[in-house]
């Protein structure tokens, strides 16, 4: 069992940009990630498990919908401590932050912004305080980077709707209770329904045999002649949109996670070169060990830098899917090199489990091709930047 040494590093003094209320929220995930999840988390990684216990402190720290308004059940806090929560949480194991990711982004956002306001008082409180779980069905076995070709869809059926179609690498799939699925219409336009899980014909087998992700649980979501009521239709958005709308929101997430990932892994290597005695010295003695070090917190920063004013951008309503795309890829790529460097570091320690390191590199796997692959957030730069679109 490790124990969790992690204290935080700042090196442009951001703390000082950071509102007190903030800090606080941050400090307060900080501590229970410590207590609480550190010490069990690479046993649950080894075990393939989502340790489910964990819901209820998850809904506690707010870590659910925290932006979503106190009438809802959530906290109605601002953009930037949904940051610092992903950031506490994946800084802990990415699995962990995905969970809290999709419940937030992916299932209480769509509910509270394109949903009718008896949806929001039916989902959002039970959702918040983590009595309910959801997942995202976006993703299908045909369709990733191209949703709109999906094929799962939904009939006018007169008093009900009847859904037909498979989804899979759905977070949180296996024990959800309820499910956000977007499907076309007969008129082929895409629509995001409410699936829940005791509805006839609809099922979320598990997958297994994944090396990354491994404390968070995937499944399929299988649709056979599931009949939805018709109030269960999220009324307020449809089109392709309304589901980026949603993962604009996770990307967000993600850019703060993933620093959280960097943090911990340039904090465990900074202590053991500190620690680590060889040719009769700390290898942090070394030039070439200093020339890691700095180029790592070097990076680290200039991703704190630009996520922040990233979210403050989002608080003001002002940042654009580009510009979220950028930030989550720049900081996936960002983490990934850092973690590299961290496993370089720790030699041979650096594969074992005594350190986090080689989790959060089999985790970034994941995290860089989910919710938009490493290569199309670059083409969504790049049709930014010239207006030419390289999709088609």
């Amino acid at each position: 069992m490790r124990t969790d040494l992690y204290q935080g590093h700042d090196y442009y003094l951001m703390d000082e940009l950071l509102s007190e209320e903030q800090k606080l929220v941050r400090d307060t995930v900080r501590a229970w990630i410590k207590k609480d999840v550190s010490p069990i988390i690479e046993d649950a990684a080894e075990k393939a498990v989502f340790p489910k216990h964990l819901i209820r402190g998850l809904a506690e720290m707010g870590a659910f919908g925290p932006y979503i308004p106190v009438e809802y059940g959530g906290a109605g806090l601002d953009q930037i401590s949904y940051g610092l929560i992903m950031q506490e949480l994946e800084r802990c194991d990415s699995g962990l932050r995905s969970t809290a990711s999709v419940q937030s982004s992916l299932v209480m956002y769509p509910i509270y912004k394109y949903g009718s306001e008896e949806q929001r008082k039916k989902y959002l409180p039970k959702l918040a305080n983590g009595e309910w779980i959801g997942c995202f069905g976006l993703t299908e076995p045909d369709f990733g980077s191209n949703p709109g070709g999906m094929v799962t869809h939904f009939k006018d059926m007169g008093d009900h709707f009847l859904l037909n179609g498979t989804k899979m690498w759905i977070s949180n799939a296996p024990f959800a209770h309820i499910a956000i699925v977007w499907a076309k219409n007969e008129e082929g336009r895409i629509h995001g329904l409410i699936v829940e899980r005791e509805m006839e014909g609809f099922s979320t087998p598990a997958m297994h045999g994944k090396w990354s992700l491994r404390t968070s649980d995937t499944g399929e979501l299988i649709f056979d002649n599931v009949k939805v009521p018709k109030e269960n239709l999220l009324p307020n958005k449809s089109g392709l949109g309304a589901p980026l709308g949603c993962l604009d929101s996770a990307r967000y997430g993600i850019a703060w996670g993933v620093i959280g990932v960097a943090l911990d892994c340039y904090d465990v290597a900074l202590r053991y070169s500190k620690e680590r005695m060889q040719f009769g010295k700390p290898i942090g003695a070394f030039q070439l060990q200093q020339k890691k070090l700095a180029e790592m917190i070097t990076e680290i920063t200039k991703a704190q830098l630009l996520t922040f004013r990233l979210g403050q951008l989002r608080n003001e309503g002002r940042a654009t899917s580009a510009q979220i795309s950028m930030a989550k890829r720049n900081n996936i790529a960002m983490a990934k090199e850092i973690v590299s460097e961290a496993r370089q570091i720790l030699g041979a320690m650096g594969i074992t489990n005594e350190f986090p390191v080689m989790r959060h590199m089999m985790n970034l796997e994941s995290v860089i091709t989910y919710e938009g692959t490493h290569d199309i957030h670059l083409l969504i730069t790049g049709m930014d930047i010239t207006g030419l679109d390289a999709f088609k």
